[in-house]
């Protein structure tokens, strides 16, 4: 009687391990905080992605290590920088055997997956289940390779993504184990296809203009000059902005129908850089892969548009808004998809009782510019596509409408689902983790660090953005441009947020930058980046060479 009586007792004062929780870490491809409501953007709604906002935590300062696709995705896998990883370009190929959060997840008892936009080059390793795009995929019927194995799947991608990680979620994952499900998407990438069943939708919105659209670039540097990312001769008609008759393209069909292309991810990034003349052959690529009944939604769509340009003769300022115009019609038309998509997520894990032991993170590999001193693409180290979105929703830690003005990094993203699953945090991964915010309502630690860093390698390449490196504080950036220019250039952040004034050559300014050179240098020895204007070491090649 005692001895039943004493174990009855233990059984009652026995403590079950907490549940760890699970992750989903959603990431899309070029979506600038411009182009968020909940970052207050007054161009598109985005009802699901604030939600996550509103029931988490936002970031204004969150910043990539690297402003271009394959190396902030390596960045974020290592939680280093891309000269330790060793992606610092588009051309480079991910190796899969160096250490990753995934990985350690995964030895942690996670059962992991990633479902979506890869473009590493390399097979995914680290993860129980791998479905990814080959190279930057397609918006219609794409191709998957999935375990190694090459499908098409019919649909629009953003959709197909989606059900594909609903259906792992749902039914192929082992449910005894916490999941760690990396979902990325391919919108809003270039050329920025929207759904067919958004095709059109916003033919007739009317969008507000940045106020710098028609930056001349005064007062700034040669880099600024020679990039080739301006809407008024950067941005393709045919490509970008789909202005191509039916005829035009079953013309060249026709033509070109025993043409048997040889893809290679990584090859085919650099072959096409700044080839307008290939902008047929790529839409083509493009057409082919619709259904007839894609191609009368998109030729309904994008009629009028084509008549109009070729009957007005339009230059100058003309030119640049109507450019401008169709280009946010058809990359905000992309995030309508998008973010139905991540609200049938959030659904399905309310729906199942796992929302709220979910830590959901939403970011993108970079921002990107819609206009802003005239631009698109990103790689630049100014504000539109130097920080990333970043929201983070847990409930049982995280204050539900937090705001953070706290300096965060992409590199810090491993290191923080680490900590949230109680990993240790390698010491070779360079970011910290952001708990010390996330825990805290947003408010920034004061032995928090007091700069971000930044260092961009692929020139000459893609939209001729000239190599560079920098650090920002909360009120100053300084960035420094090398390799065939050696120039300087500082912006007050707080007084100059457009960064339409370089105050480097300023006398008055002699002080401050010899303090912020001081950071620069401390920045680059706490990564190791040890030769960053490449003397000794270069990175990248020439475009030509690969």
């Amino acid at each position: 009687m005692l001895l039943s009586l004493h174990f009855s007792c233990n059984k009652k004062t026995e403590k079950k391990a907490p549940k760890k929780p699970n992750i989903l870490f959603i990431m899309t491809d070029d979506h600038t905080t411009n182009a968020m409501s909940c970052y207050g953007s007054n161009l598109i709604e985005t009802p699901n992605l604030d939600r996550i906002a509103k029931e988490g935590i936002l970031f204004n300062n969150c910043f990539v290590n690297n402003s271009i696709c394959a190396p902030s995705r390596a960045a974020i896998l290592t939680g280093k920088f891309s000269h330790l990883n060793g992606v610092t370009d588009n051309a480079k190929v991910f190796d899969g055997s160096q250490l990753t959060y995934p990985k350690l997840l995964q030895k942690a008892g996670y059962q992991t997956s990633v479902i979506g936009k890869w473009h590493l080059g390399s097979a995914p390793t680290g993860f129980d289940y791998w479905c990814v795009l080959p190279g930057q995929g397609d918006y219609y019927q794409p191709d998957f390779i999935e375990m190694g194995d090459t499908i098409q799947v019919d649909g629009y991608v953003t959709d197909v993504i989606t059900g594909k990680a609903i259906k792992w979620l749902d039914k192929d994952r082992d449910a005894s184990k916490p999941f760690a499900m990396v979902y990325q998407h391919k919108a809003p990438h270039r050329n920025w296809i929207p759904a067919p069943r958004h095709l059109g939708k916003l033919e007739d919105v009317v969008f507000p203009e940045p106020e710098n659209l028609y930056d001349d670039y005064e007062g700034r540097g040669t880099a600024a000059h020679e990039q080739e990312m301006e809407l008024s001769v950067d941005l393709w008609t045919v490509w970008d902005l789909k202005v191509a008759t039916r005829e035009q393209l079953e013309s060249f069909g026709k033509e070109h129908k025993d043409d048997n292309e040889n893809f290679q991810e990584k090859a085919h990034d650099m072959a096409t850089a700044n080839k307008k003349e290939d902008e047929i052959k790529m839409l083509y690529n493009v057409f082919k892969r619709m259904t007839e009944a894609q191609k009368e939604l998109w030729f309904k769509a994008y009629e009028g548009r084509t008549n109009e340009f070729y009957s007005k003769d339009l230059k100058g300022k003309e030119l640049i808004s109507w450019k401008y115009q169709n280009y946010m019609r058809d990359y905000l038309g992309c995030l309508l998809s998008l973010d139905e998509n991540i609200g049938h997520v959030l659904d399905y894990l309310e729906e199942k009782g796992e929302l709220d032991n979910t830590i959901i993170v939403y970011t993108s590999d970079q921002g990107f510019f819609l206009g802003e001193h005239g631009w698109f693409d990103k790689r630049f180290m100014y504000e539109e596509v130097y920080r990333m979105p970043l929201l983070v929703r847990y409930p049982k830690t995280i204050e539900p409408g937090s705001v953070t003005d706290a300096l965060a990094m992409n590199i810090d993203f491993a290191p923080t689902l680490l900590d949230y699953a109680g990993v240790e945090i390698p010491k070779e991964m360079q970011g910290v983790s952001l708990r010390p915010v996330l825990d805290n309502h947003g408010k920034t630690p004061d032995d928090w660090r007091k700069s971000s860093y930044y260092h961009y390698y692929e020139y000459p390449s893609w939209h001729s953005v000239k190599r560079h490196y920098g650090i920002r504080t909360q009120k100053y950036k300084l960035i420094h441009f090398y390799n065939d220019i050696d120039e300087w250039e500082l912006y007050d952040m707080e007084k100059d947020p457009q960064e339409m004034k370089n105050i480097y050559n300023e006398p008055e300014n002699k002080e401050l930058i010899e303090e912020l050179k001081l950071e620069l240098k401390k920045q680059q020895s706490l990564y190791q980046d040890h030769d960053p204007d490449e003397k000794e070491h270069e990175f990248f090649h020439s475009v030509m060479e690969h």
